[in-house]
């Protein structure tokens, strides 16, 4: 009896019913049929319906953006054959639905949520509930014009859209409260929900007198006397010194810097305190089995994600090309990114089956790009994939964007490459359980240095996740593995520190920074860092400030380049472009690794890269952007330097591998993400689980194509 079979047969129903006496029963049901379903006899030992052990039975999930709101209920039934058909295991719903949740204030409507879930439920359809917050009724906001969103121009939202409330507005948190609450005590212990979403892709922010006044109140909590605020803020340029809490503007355009750096830490405490008060109602009614997450949208600089993601079981991100194809550097790095905030693995809660219809233009990705990136998303720490959406609405703002299943309501020709990917996603399920990403390197990412850098770029040509992506490349290419991290996490595990443009670099973040060097790591500073404090003010020392003596070494001046100019040195000769820095080392153990060439008469000859070995490790300044090659070369040095030693040698370009470790496993996922069949080279036998051709010691695999490797220990 296959297990399809076992879950639909009347004793799997009378198991559901009855689970105490059909565990006795699980031991005869081994005898006969050899192994009774995990899944199933999850669900005995603790009580809970099937889908409670989901997570259990298969680690890799794979989802779909399903709106049962939007369609008769007579048409449900085959939506969710056809994604059981397509091993698609689990659906998110009810994020856009407020209006019909709550057609009246106070009058609330489940029922049909809840013939969803259970419809779902017979399709072994797990459910995410999205709160519907991000799409208030209309009813609401006619009612109380004060819960809508203000622009910077003065204006109010209007109906229509969606984000159109104020996220600071005391009257939309207590509507949202409520409908949270709802939801939770209706589904809180609904065997078939496993987990909550928080509204959808945090973004707008409101501009109205409330969130003015919130925001002064949040600086004077903050700073306590206005003396000290003007202090740090030298309020004294350009006769900006306040004498009342109530003078202080909010923190857009063209103004003082510590304003602007602190108007965007009360914007990100601003999107915590709004997503705890959903928490707040869910958590008391919902079991502990049922996550709660939001979902980010990659590198959006809107707020600082470490901080809302505090509060979230797992982080999930919003995985989109747009315009082109897939970039697998571009699209790894923010995986290792979302994996980052939390330092776990974490889900693709929604991503491009195909296209979409809001770039510049919207082409299909090829046959293949949708399963290479799927794939690659789990060999970064994803434990779920999910398409946005199941089938487009008829009407609304997004009628064009891909689906999985077409307007007339049968499969797109994407389907089946999906269902490939969820019968993978089966196979390969019991080699991935219990593993997650292990690196030697880490990328530090700072929000306040990007938004010190973006308030004050000096060139338009300065472009601060190009530079991290340059980094990036250079280095997993020949690492395997990157985690991206907040720059105050410990550092000891890892061999390599990169800190492409550490801006802000107050004392105690220098001072754990050289701790990790004295320790043995490697560090490697980019341009611009160590130039300004927590305030968003310059450092009266030096760049890279409270790590000079360290270094050994210090920068002269800084320029914006109009043109590129020649370096050279130990990674050979290449060029500096858009930004170079003048450096000179004092120390006589410091060791030039890069110099100019003829450039602007200043930097003619100067250092441009600077290392010293410090304790038992090593700080590297690298004072330009250099171009590709030459940062290939230092990224060769780097890597020997910190003794980082992948286990996949070389591998073809294109290649792209990644590790995932557990308890006495390691298993590799590569990806072939060029348009021609490759052979990559095994360091030692392994176990193939997807099934691509091994000859002898290689293993072979076609255009956009996946394998999974398992290294036993």
């Amino acid at each position: 009896m296959s297990e399809r079979d076992f879950r639909l047969c009347p004793q799997a129903k009378a198991f559901k019913r009855f689970p105490s006496v059909y565990t006795l029963l699980a031991v005869v049901a081994i005898l006969f049929y050899g192994v009774l379903p995990a899944r199933m006899l999850a669900g005995a030992t603790r009580g809970q319906d099937s889908t409670g052990a989901l997570e259990r039975h298969n680690p890799l999930l794979l989802g779909a953006a399903w709106y049962p709101e939007q369609w008769p209920e007579s048409r449900w039934e085959e939506d969710l054959r056809l994604m059981e058909a397509a091993h698609i295991t689990f659906a998110r719903v009810g994020e856009f639905a407020w209006s019909r949740m709550e057609p009246e204030e106070g009058k609330y409507d489940l029922d049909w949520l809840e013939r969803a879930i259970a419809k779902a439920a017979q399709h072994h359809v797990a459910i995410v509930l999205g709160t519907p917050t991000p799409a208030p009724p209309a009813w609401l906001t006619q009612a109380y014009p004060d819960t809508l969103r203000v622009g910077l121009d003065g204006r109010r939202a209007v109906h229509g859209n969606r984000q159109q409330f104020s996220f600071t507005s005391p009257r939309y948190r207590q509507f949202c409260h409520k409908i949270a609450d709802q939801m939770a005590k209706r589904f809180g212990h609904n065997r078939n929900v496993i987990g909550w979403q928080i509204d959808n892709e945090y973004a707008e922010v409101s501009y109205d007198d409330y969130t003015k006044e919130q925001f002064q109140q949040w600086l004077k909590a903050k700073y306590k006397t206005l003396d000290n605020l003007n202090a740090h803020w030298t309020t004294a340029y350009w006769s900006q010194t306040y004498f009342d809490w109530s003078q202080i503007p909010l923190g857009e355009g063209y103004n003082n810097p510590a304003l602007r750096l602190e108007w965007k830490r009360f914007v990100s405490d601003t999107w915590a305190s709004y997503q705890q008060n959903q928490i707040d109602a869910i958590r008391p009614h919902a079991d502990q089995r049922q996550f709660i997450t939001t979902n980010f949208m990659g590198f959006f600089e809107g707020f600082d994600h470490y901080v809302v993601a505090k509060a979230l079981d797992l982080t999930s991100w919003d995985d989109y090309v747009g315009s082109g194809h897939a970039d697998p550097d571009a699209n790894g790095v923010t995986h290792d990114l979302t994996r980052g905030f939390k330092r776990q693995n974490f889900w693709v809660m929604e991503t491009q089956p195909g296209a979409v219809n809001w770039a510049d233009v919207n082409n299909f990705l090829d046959r293949g790009e949708v399963r290479a990136m799927a794939w690659q998303a789990i060999g970064h720490g994803a434990e779920a994939v999910e398409y946005w959406q199941w089938r487009s609405a008829l009407n609304g703002q997004e009628q064009y964007h891909g689906t999985l299943v077409g307007a007339d309501g049968t499969p797109v020709p994407l389907y089946e490459e999906v269902a490939q990917i969820g019968a993978e996603f089966v196979k390969a399920g019991d080699a991935l359980r219990d593993t997650s990403p292990k690196s030697e390197v880490a990328m530090l990412y700072d929000y306040d240095s990007r938004w010190a850098i973006d308030f004050q770029q000096h060139t338009e040509k300065y472009d601060q996740l190009g530079l991290l992506r340059q980094y990036y490349r250079a280095i997993r290419m020949r690492a395997q593995s990157v985690d991206i991290v907040n720059p105050y996490v410990r550092l000891d595990g890892y061999k390599l520190v990169l800190a492409p443009d550490l801006n802000l670099l107050p004392q105690p973040l220098a001072q754990h920074l050289l701790a990790y060097v004295r320790n043995g790591g490697q560090l490697v500073l980019g341009p611009r860092s160590g130039m300004k404090d927590e305030y968003n003010a310059l450092l009266t020392q030096r760049q890279p400030g409270y790590l000079v003596d360290a270094l050994g070494g210090r920068v002269e001046q800084f320029y914006a380049l109009e043109k590129d100019f020649p370096v050279s040195g130990k990674w050979g000769a290449g060029t500096a472009t858009i930004w170079a820095e003048q450096m000179e080392a004092s120390a006589p153990d410091a060791e030039v690794l890069l110099k100019y060439g003829e450039a602007n008469g200043w930097l003619d000859g100067q250092a441009a890269a600077i290392s010293r070995a410090v304790g038992k490790g090593r700080i590297t300044y690298i004072g330009a952007i250099l171009d590709d090659k030459t940062m290939s070369s230092a990224a060769d040095w780097i890597v020997e330097q910190s003794g980082t030693t992948p286990i996949f040698g070389a591998v073809p370009d294109g290649i792209e591998v990644s590790r995932r470790e557990g308890v006495g496993k390691q298993v590799f996922v590569l990806i072939n993400f060029k348009r021609e069949t490759q052979q990559v080279t095994l360091p030692r036998a392994m176990d193939v689980v997807l099934g691509s051709a091994v000859l002898r010691n290689r293993v072979e695999i076609p255009a956009y194509g996946v394998e999974v490797l398992v290294d036993k220990k």
